[in-house]
């Protein structure tokens, strides 16, 4: 794909903080399974630079601990290894444009996960969170949650997209969430995926 440039390649997590010091990539394919450090940890760790890359997580793990736990730590994406080439290309364009990449078998297991029992606190939280929202954001981060993109809010609220981008920053620090994707399971905890 013309509009994506690699700028390196790197096996283990030390070696990805170094890279991004060096290339300042936009958005990194991180493995899970690296020497020294997982690609979790690294991921976390990127999360807390200043202007960090945006992260899509790919592994070969199927299991629910792992989709959250990348996610938890500031991944904007998780795909499978088997993904399609076209999947990940795509995967990569939405992330870089502000939007998240989750499969849809990975955005099921985040769903099913935030509806259990256990979640009910994580749930009230989401919704304290929610409840600080003016109603303009509100409608902008129920559509996130739904899965829209930037220009399909701004079709369905006929709003501009740099309102739409506006309005979701606004939105996300409130939230206390450091990506769309995170918007979108704070929504989905709080119930907002539902309705």
């Amino acid at each position: 794909d013309p509009g994506i440039s690699v700028v390196g390649v790197v096996h283990d997590g030390d070696g990805v903080i170094d890279a991004v010091h060096r290339h300042f990539p936009d958005v990194i394919l991180m493995d899970v399974r690296m020497a020294r450090q997982d690609g979790i940890t690294t991921t976390a760790a990127l999360s807390r630079l200043p202007q960090p890359p945006k992260v899509i997580v790919l592994t070969t793990f199927d299991h629910d601990d792992v989709l959250l736990r990348a996610l938890g730590a500031g991944a904007a994406g998780f795909l499978l290894k088997t993904a399609a080439p076209g999947e990940i290309i795509a995967a990569v364009h939405n992330v870089a444009a502000g939007e998240g990449a989750l499969s849809p078998r990975s955005a099921r297991q985040v769903l099913e996960h935030l509806r259990t029992d256990e979640q009910a606190g994580a749930r009230q939280a989401a919704a304290d969170l929610i409840a600080t929202l003016t109603g303009r954001e509100l409608d902008i981060v129920r559509l996130v949650a739904a899965g829209a993109t930037n220009a399909e809010i701004a079709a369905e609220l006929f709003i501009g997209e740099a309102t739409v981008k506006t309005h979701l920053t606004s939105a996300q620090t409130k939230l206390g969430a450091r990506n769309r994707v995170q918007v979108g399971v704070i929504a989905a905890q709080a119930g907002l995926a539902e309705t």
